[in-house]
């Protein structure tokens, strides 16, 4: 997964960079970093190649239509297109929006828009599973022991067909469609606060790249490198602690119960927890605000809730912890180790990096940097040169 999927779409982000690098224009890195893991999300998924960094698509715009939407209704004050309660966790309201459509949806302009994309994403995974599903019968494929590896699709449908439990294509349409949703925005929000708030901090960022060449060596990072790159890993902890994605949690209470402090609740209630307020809070952390990744031990354990004593909980905790954590991180920590490998990033002067917070923490209006080839790039060009 590593190689055939995190580092060819980060190696494709990189050329586009390139070419960013030798016009001179500032790039969107918010942008380039979403449609990086707009790419790898499909290829992990679905073995499906979105190519969104060098091409467009029906395919693609309607991803994006559907994600802005189903953003846009986490946060409406007046849900007009939504039956029933009002407030509603965002990942539910997209799998509700598949079923409940009512008259309204049919005139808003907004929402014939959304419906289309949503038919389009339906229909373009429906035959994804429709195709995967006659390859896994015809090669009579199946899972054999613990470990299961297809190296020609090792995509996550491929293994949940080969797997042969009892599912129905639409409860695997819709799980992959969650998925879809939950695995872009935020991991592709994560690189971007990061790679900010490295550009702010110039010593972390050489400090940062000094690790990576000493790591790697000039190469492609492997699984086995992840654990040796332990200040870009804290790096990425510390701007998840400034910037979590989601910013907040809701649960729903199924049982009627009282909470520490003597607060009630009763079913059905939705509770809310500010992930962003815990983790800036300065009961709990000391310089709360700034930037310190070494506020996490290097030599200690990859910081999480259960040994921040929740914390630091980007990923939530408990039964309902995000499924999909490590694979966020390996993903982020691949990307951002080849992209702060191969070019040196500088904020573009006088712009104002405000927020806007839905399901994940967005930039109002992009993140602008200049970018540039890393000089230790172009010194070993050169060294390997005829000429050199």
């Amino acid at each position: 997964m590593v190689d055939k999927v995190f580092c060819k779409c980060a190696e494709r982000l990189v050329e586009k960079l390139e070419t960013y690098a030798l016009s001179g224009e500032p790039v969107n890195m918010e942008a380039r970093f979403s449609q990086m893991t707009l790419d790898v999300i499909g290829l992990s998924l679905f073995n499906y190649n979105f190519d969104s960094l060098t091409s467009d698509s029906p395919v693609i715009d309607a991803v994006y239509t559907a994600l802005k939407e189903a953003e846009a209704r986490s946060t409406d004050l007046l849900p007009y297109w939504q039956k029933g309660k009002i407030a509603r966790l965002m990942f539910d309201v997209i799998l509700v929006y598949f079923l409940q459509i009512d008259l309204l949806c049919k005139i808003v302009p907004r929402q014939i828009k959304a419906e289309k994309a949503v038919n389009t994403i339906r229909n373009t995974v429906e035959e994804l599973i429709t195709k995967c599903k006659a390859i896994v019968d015809a090669e009579n494929e199946q899972i054999e022991g613990e470990e299961y590896v297809n190296e020609a699709d090792p995509s996550i449908l491929r293994f949940l067909l080969a797997s042969r439990e009892e599912v129905s294509s639409l409860q695997l349409r819709d799980d992959l469609l969650s998925m879809l949703v939950a695995g872009h925005e935020t991991t592709g929000s994560v690189l971007t606060w990061t790679i900010y708030l490295l550009s702010k901090d110039p010593v972390a960022l050489r400090k940062a790249q000094d690790e990576v060449d000493r790591v790697l060596q000039g190469r492609l990072p492997r699984y086995e490198d992840v654990k040796e790159l332990k200040y870009l890993m804290r790096c990425i902890n510390e701007s998840m602690r400034l910037y979590p994605h989601p910013p907040v949690l809701i649960r729903r209470a199924l049982v009627d119960d009282v909470l520490p402090g003597n607060y009630k609740v009763k079913t059905g209630q939705d509770i809310m927890i500010s992930v962003y307020n815990i983790h800036r809070s300065p009961e709990v952390w000391d310089r709360a605000d700034e930037f310190i990744p070494e506020r996490f031990d290097l030599e200690g354990p990859i910081p999480n809730e259960s040994n921040t004593d929740f914390r630091f909980i980007p990923f939530s905790g408990g039964p309902r912890k995000c499924v999909g954590d490590q694979f966020a991180l390996l993903e982020a920590i691949v990307a951002l180790a080849i992209v702060i490998q191969k070019v040196d990033i500088q904020l573009v002067a006088d712009q104002k990096i405000s927020m806007t917070t839905g399901a994940t923490i967005h930039t109002t209006n992009g993140l602008y940097m200049n970018v540039s080839l890393r000089k230790v790039e172009q010194e070993a060009d050169l060294a390997l040169s005829p000429s050199g």
